[in-house]
């Protein structure tokens, strides 16, 4: 593997480069795919403003707020990293309130928000009519692989030290479940983008995969 450093505000300008250049049937949905340790809702945000600042309209989604209900996530107790796996997260709200939507032939009316966690409710956020042109940003852990559809994929990877050494204490047992993404799902092996982010301050991009 050869990775090549850069800073994070270069790595935010070279993703939104990326982005401006696709000019998608419909809208651009793209994933920025990993841990919680890796911040990629962070990453998600900070793009937001350079995006709109070219002309692209950028919506945010992040699938904290496309959980299951706590019945079914906290089935097998609130510790289970195969449920964190499998069933933590609504990728069928996600895929039926927001990827088919934003896809070719899709309405174009999104849920930014399905689940409220806080109250184990329905959010019940009203629709958003998404502008033509626009870049709908979904962050999150384990989204690559499970037959989500995306037009863009940024995966950003750690290694299994780094990751352990900047989980929360009281989110490791989270842990086996992203040991269990990378060897049955390997996404750093066909994401469009890979960035090292074992210190999300010192960003890497990958340009040479082994």
């Amino acid at each position: 593997m050869r990775v090549r450093p850069v800073s994070v505000e270069n790595l935010v300008q070279e993703l939104t480069d990326l982005l401006i250049c696709r000019e998608p049937d419909s809208h651009l949905r793209v994933a920025l795919d990993g841990a919680p340790a890796a911040a990629p809702g962070a990453l998600a945000d900070a793009l937001i403003g350079p995006l709109r600042a070219l002309g692209r309209p950028a919506v945010r989604i992040d699938t904290a707020d496309f959980l299951r209900p706590a019945s079914l996530r906290l089935e097998f107790g609130r510790d289970n990293s195969d449920s964190y796996y499998l069933g933590w997260f609504d990728e069928a709200g996600l895929a039926r309130e927001v990827l088919g939507p934003a896809g070719p032939g899709g309405s174009g009316r999104v849920l930014t928000r399905l689940w409220n966690a806080a109250t184990d409710r329905a959010a019940r956020e009203p629709y958003v009519e998404l502008p033509p042109g626009a870049i709908v940003l979904v962050s999150g852990p384990l989204l690559l692989g499970g037959g989500l559809v995306f037009d863009v994929s940024v995966h950003l990877e750690m290694s299994a030290a780094a990751l352990v050494r900047r989980t929360p204490p009281e989110d490791a047992w989270t842990l086996p479940a992203f040991d269990r993404y990378a060897e049955e799902v390997a996404p750093a092996s066909f994401a469009d983008v890979v960035v090292r982010v074992d210190d999300p301050r010192r960003p890497a991009v990958v340009v040479e995969r082994s």
